[in-house]
């Protein structure tokens, strides 16, 4: 399904694309005080005041107090700067850190309820997470922070796999309804998920 982020065509991730060489331009033409973070900074203010639906360059740019296409100095399309978006607004997440003596479980009640409250802060998120790859530096050190969190399960093969799977769907899944289920029915869930990984781990992970 092609939903209001996705370009609706085949296109290269911005984290993976080469971009070219820009276009030989005097010095005096590029956009004074302008650079790619503030840019993106200024994406995220405006995403979380006026939602997805009525982001555009244009309005950005209005924000920004430069002309619209000022911003393709630093961006090639929407869609470009969107990823950018929505990776600088997961780099608001903490590793996973639960009370003392809790191991693991604790760790991934924390994580949970930290991207849960991120996706209640930024409502975008959860769409561009759907429409777009998910691999901005950010979104790997969030993966990489669930990975180390499961080694602690002691789970392998194929069973720790799934429990990644499990946990990464469970995530995301939540998010996309984030408003819709009160607190305690999401803590019970991820009860119920924690309780089927740790029946897999056994008595010994930490």
């Amino acid at each position: 399904m092609v939903t209001a982020a996705d370009p609706g065509k085949a296109r290269a991730s911005v984290w993976v694309a080469a971009r070219p060489a820009p276009r030989a331009r005097r010095r005096s033409e590029a956009p004074s005080g302008l650079d790619r973070d503030r840019i993106t900074a200024a994406s995220v203010r405006l995403l979380d005041a006026e939602g997805l639906a009525r982001f555009s360059m244009r309005r950005l740019a209005a924000e920004l107090g430069v002309s619209a296409m000022s911003l393709y100095w630093y961006v090639d399309t929407k869609h470009d700067l969107l990823e950018l978006a929505l990776d600088r607004a997961l780099g608001e997440l903490e590793g996973p850190a639960g009370p003392p003596g809790e191991g693991w479980p604790g760790r991934l009640r924390s994580l949970a309820r930290g991207y849960r409250v991120l996706l209640a802060e930024h409502p975008w998120v959860a769409p561009l997470t759907a429409a777009y790859p998910n691999i901005g530096p950010h979104a790997r050190a969030f993966d990489a922070s669930l990975h180390r969190l499961l080694d602690a399960t002691g789970l392998t093969g194929a069973v720790r796999t799934g429990a990644h799977l499990a946990v990464s769907q469970f995530l995301y899944g939540c998010g996309a309804a984030v408003r819709r289920p009160p607190e305690g029915d999401f803590c019970r869930a991820l009860d119920v998920l924690i309780a089927g990984i740790e029946v897999h781990a056994g008595p010994a992970a930490e």
